[in-house]
């Protein structure tokens, strides 16, 4: 495996020239979309064969952050406008039961419109829990504010996406739901202490610790590790996201970065990627398609490798598996793929 541990954005509606040359070069695992990107449904699945035929694989990661509500980045009349999570949290308090078949039929259909377009991975689901004194970034993003509401919600969603034939990401781990501030403005500092941090915001993610991916936050948890963002925390990510159970999450998927773009990061974009890496994460995330950026990040990443590789190849197999004969029966690739997760960690 050659492709290097990084996932690009692209600046416009097609590849150009300089980004076909780079993205040939550079060999990325993986690529994200947004609007940006999108004027038709014929236009989108141009762009998608491309970057597989550009990859040289079939079986490529190509993400979108298609939540529902604020965050879509396909919308109407491209493709159907969804509720966000919160929606579905109203509707399980309502009438028990009918949130969780409403969050996998919203889910399923998010899921087959994505794959029609040749869209492989859905930044979904969001297992934040805001709290009412934090920033409205997350706000209605979230499925509820308790570890019990959001987890049988997040958890029918994930099984829609999968049914839909797309692969879910879980975020922000370890939770974003305390930040007062936009991590994509500013970086935040979350005072918790870790055994609130235990009994709250990390639940959901220990719920779903078997799944294939998982984005950072880029917070300061001051009882993780009070010098560094999560995502740049060599610490926090061997005690906290990879760690034992209390006080880790056990999550053994690919990881992440949330974009090295944001402003709760600074310095040089090589060394933001580079220090990533470094920390555990294994492959970074850089969305604004800016050529000066990519270039920079591009010196800061490594070849795919070791234990990043394995999870790597782990998720092209289902992407591979997704895509394939099986996904005429979607809800049996669907339990395929939920018990080959359950199963023991080396069996994968």
């Amino acid at each position: 495996m050659s492709q290097q541990a990084v996932i690009y954005g692209l600046a416009g509606t097609e590849i150009t020239a300089w980004e076909r040359a780079f993205f040939r070069d550079a060999d990325p695992w993986g690529y994200i979309l947004f609007a940006r990107n999108i004027a038709s449904r014929d236009q989108v699945r141009r762009l998608t064969a491309e970057l597989r035929s550009l990859a040289g694989r079939d079986a490529l990661a190509i993400l979108i952050d298609q939540e529902g509500g604020r965050v879509q980045r396909l919308k109407s009349p491209i493709s159907p406008e969804a509720p966000p999570a919160s929606h579905f949290g109203k509707l399980e308090a309502m009438s028990p039961g009918m949130g969780e078949v409403a969050a996998f039929e919203n889910a399923r259909a998010i899921a087959l419109d994505l794959a029609e377009l040749g869209l492989t991975v859905d930044c979904l689901p969001v297992l934040d829990l805001p709290q009412s004194d934090a920033d409205p970034i997350i706000g209605d993003r979230a499925y509820g504010t308790t570890p019990d509401a959001v987890i049988p919600l997040a958890r029918r969603s994930v099984e829609g996406l999968i049914a839909g034939g797309v692969l879910p990401v879980i975020k922000h781990l370890p939770g974003h739901g305390r930040a007062l501030q936009d991590s994509h403005l500013a970086l935040p500092r979350v005072g918790a202490s870790l055994p609130e941090l235990e009994a709250h915001d990390f639940r959901p993610f220990q719920a779903f610790s078997d799944m294939p991916l998982g984005m950072t936050a880029h917070i300061v948890y001051d009882a993780i590790d009070p010098d560094r963002p999560l995502t740049l925390s060599p610490a926090g990510i061997a005690s906290t996201i990879r760690g034992p159970a209390p006080s880790g999450l056990q999550f053994d998927g690919l990881l992440m970065t949330d974009d090295l773009s944001m402003k709760a990061l600074d310095g040089p974009f090589e060394r933001r990627a580079s220090e990533a890496l470094a920390a555990g994460c294994d492959v970074v995330l850089h969305c604004n398609g800016e050529p000066d950026e990519m270039l920079a990040v591009a010196k800061g990443v490594t070849v795919l490798s070791g234990t990043a590789a394995k999870r790597a190849r782990r998720v092209d197999r289902w992407i591979e598996t997704l895509a394939g004969p099986l996904a005429s029966d979607p809800r049996g690739v669907a339990d395929q793929l939920l018990a080959a997760l359950d199963a023991p960690r080396g069996a994968g």
